[in-house]
């Protein structure tokens, strides 16, 4: 029932040039060594064409919409050409609306802020908490994890068909799990929102930057997404989709640039009229290189080709999956199973081992950066580990020294950029760790696993 198929291991293409690519780090053993970037779920590095792209209009900045002189009319090209690459990018339809905002959270937000006041919104608690809490001062229900695609659109339908069939109602998704990696059946799910009368929102936040997104081909309502794991730096992101709620709306940011006209009137109040356009809910100067460096980003991608990417990563999740599977005491977390179709994303435990202090040895002692914590996706994580969801902690490593039990785990994370000696080397440190331990001492420091100094 997956959304998307995973091409075939046909011709695996080169790693595309990132930035950072020949960084080297120090050793706590004493050395150098190249620095493997392995946590992409959580920002990817700027692909080396976005820098060279933002770069070369760098010079020519100037403000947008604003003025008459020819940087800022230039930059206003740049940016409304940004948002046009935007949305052929995402397969957008005639009547929708690309608005740039600072990420997938500040998009979401948006959108809960334009929901009508009798809006029901559904999401799982797998949710990353970008998607999972914008939605509190709405109706909301939380679904609880699903243990298969098929169980996903079963719940979504069932928590459906009780609602109120007269009212609006929102279905928040992700495409793919920040966790796991896994894919979501979204086409299905879509289908079941819009045969119940409600509306769908993608969170492609883990997924645009694996895979290609075309809203049409996955008839959802709307699509947010970061730019930041999109290989573009400068904190940006994008909603883009159906523009009705949008419009009828009260800006998301009132100031210049989302007003059209302001008036005084006769009792010495403030009369406005807002824009009808993407405008209205981008208020205040915009982030142009950011915008301009998503559009080189979704240039880039498109250009390098879907089945020569997704064929690349394939590669490396196989080479990464079957190396964990040869350790005994890794457990890989899975909420569809080992053959869901997913992407560059794998999060996992050490038997014997507290995650932070893991992570610390693979960065100090192999100079290798993942991620551990819960990755702001506590309830996920907590069902995924067998523990409580009710059970609170922090999205960084708890307070648990080395050795101990700790509610976390580890998430390694990689993408277009990544080189096969990285994810090779990953491998290799975790059954070298696992056989012979770390050579170092570590210790809890402000509530990180550090080297003892």
């Amino acid at each position: 029932m997956s959304s998307f198929t995973v091409a075939a291991d046909q011709s695996v293409c080169a790693p595309l040039s990132v930035l950072g690519r020949d960084v080297t780090v120090p050793l706590v053993t004493g050395g150098e060594v190249t620095y493997a970037a392995l946590d992409y779920a959580a920002s990817a590095p700027a692909l080396q064409r976005v820098w060279d792209d933002v770069a070369a209009y760098a010079p020519y900045y100037g403000s947008v919409h604003r003025g008459a002189g020819y940087l800022s009319q230039l930059s206003t090209d740049l940016f409304e050409n940004a948002r046009r690459t935007v949305a052929e990018f995402l397969g957008c339809r005639a009547d929708d609306q690309v608005i740039f905002t600072r990420s997938t959270t500040d998009s979401l937000n948006l959108l809960a802020r334009v929901i009508p006041d009798d809006c029901q919104v559904f999401v799982f608690e797998t949710e990353h908490h970008a998607s999972l809490l914008p939605w509190q001062d709405a109706n909301v229900t939380y679904l609880n994890a699903p243990r298969t695609p098929r169980q996903a659109v079963a719940t979504l339908e069932r928590a459906l068909a009780d609602r109120d069939p007269h009212g609006p109602a929102l279905v928040c998704v992700t495409g793919a799990s920040n966790v796991t990696g896994e894919l979501w059946p979204v086409r299905e799910l879509a289908a079941a929102a819009h045969a119940h009368g409600a509306r769908i929102v993608l969170d492609a936040a883990q997924l645009a930057p694996h895979h290609p997104v075309d809203l049409r081909d996955l008839d959802v309502d709307w699509v947010a997404f970061s730019g930041h794991k999109l290989y573009a730096p400068f904190g940006s992101g994008v909603l883009a989709g159906r523009a009705d709620w949008l419009r009828a709306a009260e800006p998301y940011l009132a100031g210049g640039g989302a007003s059209r006209t302001v008036t005084r009137r006769a009792d010495g109040g403030v009369d406005v009229q807002w824009h009808e356009s993407a405008a209205r809910h981008e208020a205040g100067s915009p982030n142009v290189i950011g915008a301009y460096s998503i559009a080189s980003a979704c240039k880039a991608l498109t250009e390098a080709g879907w089945d020569t990417l997704v064929a690349r990563e394939q590669h490396l999740i196989r080479t990464v999956r079957a190396g964990l599977a040869e350790v005994p005491q890794v457990k890989v977390l899975s909420l569809f199973g080992d053959d869901a179709p997913r992407v560059g994303v794998i999060s996992f435990v050490v038997e014997g081992w507290n995650s932070s202090h893991f992570a610390a040895a693979l960065s100090a002692e192999y100079g290798i950066g993942v991620r551990d914590g819960l990755f702001c996706a506590h309830p996920l994580v907590r069902t995924l580990l067998g523990s409580d969801p009710q059970t609170q902690g922090e999205c960084g490593a708890p307070e648990a020294a080395p050795g101990e039990k700790s509610l976390n785990a580890i998430r390694v994370s990689f993408g277009a950029g990544t080189p096969d000696e990285h994810v090779e080397r990953f491998v290799s440190a975790v059954k070298e760790l696992v056989t012979s331990g770390a050579q170092w001492t570590y210790h809890t420091e402000d509530g990180r696993c550090v080297p003892a100094v």
